[in-house]
C-alpha cells in the first residue's frame, strides 16, 4: 500500500485523548492532528519520538495532519488502524496467507454473527466461504516478538467466538494479524494484558479457527506486506 504522497517528518510532543496529538514539523511549526488509533499504543507515544504525518487538504477535515508512523529505536512502526484491511488484501493476493489467494471472489465488510461485520469474505465455487478477521498489531516488548492485544479488547474476544460459530456452520474462518513493523518473526497472544482474549483465542483454535500473521515493511512512502510470521501455538482450551 503506497501513500498518496510522501509523509511529512515531525517530532512528537504528546498524544492525548486517544485521538489527538501535538507535534513539531521539521521547520519548527507546531501542529495538532488526528491519531487514527484509539488503542493504548503502548510503547509508541514517547514525547520526542520521530514521527511521520500524512497531509489532507479536504475542507471538511478538522485537522490537516494525521499520525501514520512512529520511530522506535530506529524502527518505523505503522499505527493507523484504518490501513490493515487494505494491506491484508495485498498480503492475500501475494500468497502470504495460506491458500487464500486461490479464492475467486473477495468482498469487504459483510454482515455476520451477532451484529458484526467480517473484514474480508472470500468465496469460491469449490472451496466455499472463508471469513477473514484482520487485527492490527504494533506492540513488541522483546526482540523479534510481536504481541496482541496491547490492552483489553472485549470486541476482539467476541469476534473469536463468532468465527468459531462460522466454522461449526461448515465454513472456514481465519484470524489474520497484520504486524505493522518488520522486526518480528513470531506473534504471541498477550495473556498478561488480556487473559479473556487469550482464552477466547484458545477456544476458537480448538473449534477450528485458523490464525496467521504477516509483517510489513514500513516507510514514509508506504506500508507493504513483507512475509508470513509464525503464530505461537495456543494452549488447548477446556471447552
Amino acid at each position: 500500500m503506497k501513500f498518496s504522497r510522501p509523509l511529512v517528518p515531525a517530532t512528537l510532543v504528546q498524544r492525548y485523548k486517544r485521538f489527538l496529538f501535538d507535534a513539531v514539523l521539521a521547520d519548527g511549526t507546531p501542529v495538532t492532528g488526528s491519531c487514527p488509533n484509539t488503542g493504548s499504543m503502548r510503547g509508541l507515544t514517547t514525547p520526542g519520538s520521530a514521527v511521520w504525518l500524512s497531509e489532507h487538504d479536504s475542507p471538511t477535515r478538522k485537522y490537516r495532519h494525521m499520525l501514520e508512523i512512529v520511530e522506535v529505536d530506529g524502527l518505523l512502526v505503522g499505527i493507523n488502524t484504518g490501513l490493515p484491511n487494505r494491506i491484508a488484501e495485498e498480503a492475500i493476493a501475494a500468497g502470504m496467507v495460506s491458500d487464500l489467494h486461490n479464492y475467486q471472489t473477495l468482498r469487504r465488510e459483510q454482515r455476520y454473527g451477532r451484529n458484526s461485520r467480517i473484514d474480508i469474505l472470500l468465496s469460491d465455487p469449490e472451496k466455499g466461504l472463508a471469513y477473514v478477521e484482520v487485527k492490527n498489531v504494533h506492540f513488541s516488548r522483546a526482540a523479534g516478538l510481536a504481541e496482541f492485544p496491547d490492552s483489553p479488547t472485549e470486541r476482539g474476544a467476541k469476534h473469536l467466538d463468532e468465527l468459531a460459530d462460522v466454522v461449526e456452520a461448515g465454513n472456514r474462518a481465519i484470524m489474520l494479524y497484520l504486524v505493522q513493523r518488520n522486526d518480528c518473526g513470531v506473534l504471541r497472544i498477550c495473556r498478561e494484558l488480556d487473559p479473556v482474549y487469550a482464552r477466547a483465542f484458545e477456544r476458537a483454535a480448538a473449534r477450528g479457527v485458523e490464525a496467521y500473521a504477516v509483517r510489513c515493511t514500513v516507510s514514509p512512502f508506504g506500508i507493504e506486506p513483507f512475509a508470513a510470521v509464525t503464530v505461537d501455538e495456543p494452549v488447548p482450551a477446556v471447552l
